[in-house]
């Protein structure tokens, strides 16, 4: 089959590999059918996240139609449209069982690689370096999908293959964020990053019952769907003195009562810190330019949430003296698709929800390369690239 393969830092090429098939008896083998561009992606295409070997097939969001059964799978059948979480869960584990499916117990066959570094090995992840499993992933023609019965779900009809495609990550990731903020009517909950997972965290919030929702990036064409596709506020963060004074003044002085951070170890900022962190990240003395991390928790109200989404590894100068002294509340995971699938498919039928505007580019496997290159340029209004195999 052909798939998108990393072969070295930035060094990306679709080549022709081995066809995946049923490994375990509850195992299933999907067509795929549309694959999607991640952020998480560019940070060890970028060389920032290691674990990649030459070859490795990677990508994490996908939906498609089963190809191939095994002996033990129940809920599904050849022909069945389904899309998948990117994490994978063994449906039985102790974290499983609790609905925190990313920490899966089972799912990890490289958690030894994991341990020194996390303590704890996180579940499985199609396409994301060794240490997370090191799975064959979804920019390819076919995929493997473990526990076949736990971790795809159908896609209801009048739900387009776009529609479901980023529920298999995009979404459940922005909604994990809002509901980690604990939402009450009358909230305002702030968004630093209007990527994909940043303006579904924004819808998130709302349809979790947030008065208002501020998203604060950059890039114009970004903010203008925050305002036009999600009805959140907007804050051009480069064309401010200061986003808390800000903040600030649009909630009389006391700040948002959760903030979500969905940018993770890339993000941009201004200024002597920014410099500061391409320096030393340049140098690999630290992973992450961790600005919008920084600036959430300076932004939140006393005693407010902050909820971190993005992906980061080794953070300089974080403020744990404000998170002290202002009695903020942190919650951070990847995200647990499984709880949040069904939910999601449900809003996008019922009309509650709008995923489709952030595929802003579509083109066939064979230009993914390209694809990703528009991508981490933000080329051409690039929000997210989606491949079809």
């Amino acid at each position: 089959m052909r798939a998108l393969v990393w072969n070295g830092v930035n060094d990306l090429a679709v080549e022709t590999v081995r066809d995946p098939g049923i490994l375990n008896p509850h195992d299933v083998v999907l067509d795929v059918t549309l694959t999607v561009t991640c952020g998480s992606d560019l940070h060890f295409i970028d060389g920032y996240l290691p674990g990649m070997r030459a070859g490795d097939v990677f990508g994490h969001e996908f939906m498609g139609v089963v190809a191939e059964v095994g002996p033990e799978v129940r809920r599904l059948a050849v022909g069945d449209r389904v899309v998948v979480p990117s994490f994978i869960g063994c449906g039985e584990c102790f974290y499983c069982t609790r609905d925190m499916w990313s920490l899966c117990d089972t799912t990890n066959p490289n958690a030894a690689l994991q341990q020194p570094v996390l303590g704890y090995p996180s579940g499985g992840i199609y396409g994301y370096t060794h240490p997370f499993g090191g799975y064959a992933g979804s920019h390819a023609e076919f995929v493997r999908v473990p526990f076949g019965d736990v971790n795809c779900f159908p896609v209801p009809e009048g739900v387009s293959d776009v529609q479901a495609l980023f529920t298999s990550d995009a979404v459940p990731t922005g909604y994990t964020g809002a509901d980690y903020c604990d939402i009450t009517p009358g909230d305002t909950v702030a968004v630093f990053g209007a990527g994909a997972v940043g303006l579904m965290a924004a819808a998130s919030a709302k349809l979790l019952g947030a008065e208002r929702v501020i998203v604060v990036d950059r890039l114009p064409e970004r903010l203008e769907l925050a305002r036009t596709r999600v009805g959140a506020e907007t804050v051009d963060y480069s064309e401010v003195d200061s986003v808390q004074e800000v903040l600030r003044e649009a909630t009389g002085g006391r700040g948002p009562d959760a903030v979500i951070e969905a940018v993770g170890m890339e993000g941009h900022g201004t200024g002597v810190q920014e410099a500061y962190d391409r320096a030393k990240q340049a140098l690999r003395l630290e992973t992450d330019r961790a600005t919008p991390l920084r600036e959430a928790v300076l932004a939140c109200r006393k005693g407010g949430v902050v909820a971190v989404l993005g992906v980061y590894g080794l953070t300089d100068k974080f403020p744990m003296g404000v998170v002290l002294n202002k009695g903020l509340t942190i919650r951070a995971s990847q995200q647990h698709g499984q709880r949040y699938v069904p939910r999601l498919l449900r809003h996008i039928a019922d009309g509650e929800l709008d995923t489709s505007f952030l595929a802003t580019h579509e083109m066939p496997l064979e230009d993914s390369v390209r694809g990703y290159e528009m991508f981490k340029e933000k080329q051409d209004g690039c929000l997210r690239a989606v491949f079809r195999p």
